[in-house]
């Protein structure tokens, strides 16, 4: 009886060593996954982040928010009898969107695309 409580406590043993290890190994995965993805992104200084943030609250603070035909609204009846809005939608979304993405692009000039341009080539090659 002995000998197999020692056996279970030595294969708990490797189970809490390899679950350590198991831990362990999915951090540095998700922190590989990270810089996997962060790869080829263009760097940006805090004050380059400082300009979008404040182009977006720019587009988003003086966007007209007030026209009515540009929301669903579903009512119901509450049990006191009271008319209430249970969902208000936000239809003309694009507008926004392409308010924010202008204002956005205007803290930039575009890059030329190594790829695009050696594509290009190519074709005035042949």
């Amino acid at each position: 009886m002995q000998e197999l409580e020692n056996k279970k406590a030595a294969l708990e043993l490797l189970q809490n060593e390899t679950n350590d290890k198991l831990n362990d190994y999915k951090q540095q995965i998700s922190i590989l996954q990270k810089q996997i993805e962060d790869y080829n992104k263009p760097e940006l200084t805090p004050a380059q982040l400082d300009d979008i943030q404040e182009a977006i609250e720019d587009a988003v603070g003086t966007y007209n928010f007030d026209e009515v035909d540009m929301y669903d609204i579903e009512l119901e009846m509450d049990y006191d009898g009271r008319v209430q809005a249970s969902t208000i939608n936000l239809n003309e979304t694009y507008n926004l969107v392409e308010r924010i993405v202008r204002r956005v692009h205007s803290l930039f000039k575009e890059a030329d695309c190594p790829e695009e341009t050696e594509r290009l080539k190519s074709y005035e090659d042949a």
